[in-house]
């Protein structure tokens, strides 16, 4: 049985909070600077993955970006994200951000497991859930 958090968290593994990062930490991930790793520590805490989007799409190319977001990411909230944050979400592309969408609003991460389960497999899921939360 899944905890009332577990029920509404995907699972970040391996994902850097870049919210919580320390600046040594923030330097380790793929295309950072420490020009970057500055702005990022001055305009913390980020709001949600577009605001932080913003400030990194200044500085990086689109290739970039998601390699990037395979190491770091704000979850986003499955029930309110928009389509540009969905889209963040590395190997995204328009069928999955439909599939998203059609299912919401998701009651819990059971839910999503199932329902986006129909279209990819486990491992697949599993991968997705890192960058997803439902509060």
């Amino acid at each position: 049985m899944f905890s009332a958090v577990e029920s509404q968290v995907g699972q970040p593994q391996g994902l850097v909070n870049p919210d919580l990062a320390s600046e040594k930490e923030l330097l380790a991930l793929p295309h950072m600077n420490a020009t970057i790793v500055k702005s990022i520590m001055d305009q913390r805490p980020f709001l949600n993955m577009s605001e932080f989007n913003a400030l990194l799409a200044k500085s990086l190319k689109k290739e970039q970006l998601a390699e990037l977001y395979g190491k770091t990411f704000i979850q986003i909230n499955l029930n309110s994200a928009s389509d540009e944050e969905i889209m963040s979400i590395p190997g995204v592309g328009q069928r999955m951000l439909r599939e998203f969408k059609e299912y919401r609003p998701y009651r819990t991460i059971t839910q999503f497991r199932k329902e986006i389960g129909k279209n990819v497999d486990q491992k697949e899921v599993a991968r997705l859930e890192r960058y997803v939360t439902l509060n």
